[in-house]
């Protein structure tokens, strides 16, 4: 009998494991980098591209360093050429993303808090026609009370930044479990707020960049060396209920920053220095 149990159990063990283990969106429908197309190297000044946005009327992506480098706005094309520097008289703490309206205004995420210890973040709204027009959007997050957290609480490092219909979203990066994504939503105009915690996904890796497609129906994150990419969506808030595809994107080393040129495609760069552009057809 105890040869008989000694067989089976492991047989069982396994069954369970390969036929009964639940779908993981982290680890579920991965596809290869066929559609990634690398651009350029980004210019000199640029060496930490933490943002990027499209700017259909002027052909060109817009970018940013992050924490502890100079608050301005490179414009580039997409040979990585440097067309203008947009010198900003605002602080980087520590500038993560960038995102824009339906109007054309600019929306810069200084929100990086590596050790969650910021008690007042700041989201900064612009449009290029006036740079020096500047409305500040100064929050804290709702749910939390500790500056900082227990070690595996500290989720309240944001790099992903989205607007969508006047509101702006905001996803966090894992620094503690390294695996849930919060999603949290603020008004889109200047004043002080609590940003309203309104939506949970076990992602399973840190995120560091966000966009949204021009319809809304597509939202794109990324993390080291890969894009998430969830369609169908019905509401941003609820963003990871969409169809999702995980695009490998490794030799793109550390991807940072993602924003759509239009409904099926997207431009990437890399803490390392790269510009790409991935289409999902």
């Amino acid at each position: 009998m105890l040869k008989i149990l000694a067989f089976f159990i492991p047989v069982m063990v396994a069954l369970f494991y390969f036929l009964g283990r639940p779908a993981d969106s982290a680890t579920s429908n991965t596809t290869t980098s066929s559609n990634v197309e690398k651009l350029a190297n980004l210019p000199s000044p640029i060496s930490e591209s933490s943002g990027v946005e499209f700017l259909a009327d002027k052909k060109v992506y817009v970018t940013h360093n992050d924490a502890g480098n100079k608050p301005h706005l490179y414009l580039i094309d997409e040979k990585g050429k440097l067309k203008q520097t947009i010198k900003l008289k605002l602080p980087n703490v520590d500038w993560e993303d960038l995102t824009r309206d339906d109007k054309g205004n600019l929306y810069i995420s200084d929100t990086g808090n590596n050790n969650n210890k910021r008690r007042e973040l700041a989201i900064y709204k612009l449009n290029l026609n006036s740079p020096e027009q500047i409305e500040a959007i100064r929050f804290s997050y709702e749910d939390q009370k500790k500056f900082p957290p227990k070690k595996d609480d500290m989720n309240y490092d944001v790099e992903a930044l989205f607007w969508h219909e006047g509101k702006l979203y905001l996803v966090s990066k894992d620094r503690g479990r390294k695996e849930l994504a919060k999603v949290y939503e603020l008004p889109d105009k200047g004043g002080q707020y609590k940003a309203k915690l309104v939506g949970k996904h076990k992602l399973g890796v840190p995120v560091t960049g966000a966009a949204i497609s021009p319809s809304g129906e597509t939202v794109a994150l990324t993390s080291e060396g890969v894009l998430h990419v969830f369609e169908n969506v019905d509401d941003p808030a609820s963003f990871y209920e969409g169809d999702y595809q995980k695009v490998s994107m490794k030799e793109a080393g550390q991807t940072e920053a993602v924003a759509f040129e239009d409904e099926q495609t997207m431009v990437i760069t890399s803490e390392s220095g790269g510009l790409f552009r991935y289409s999902l057809n």
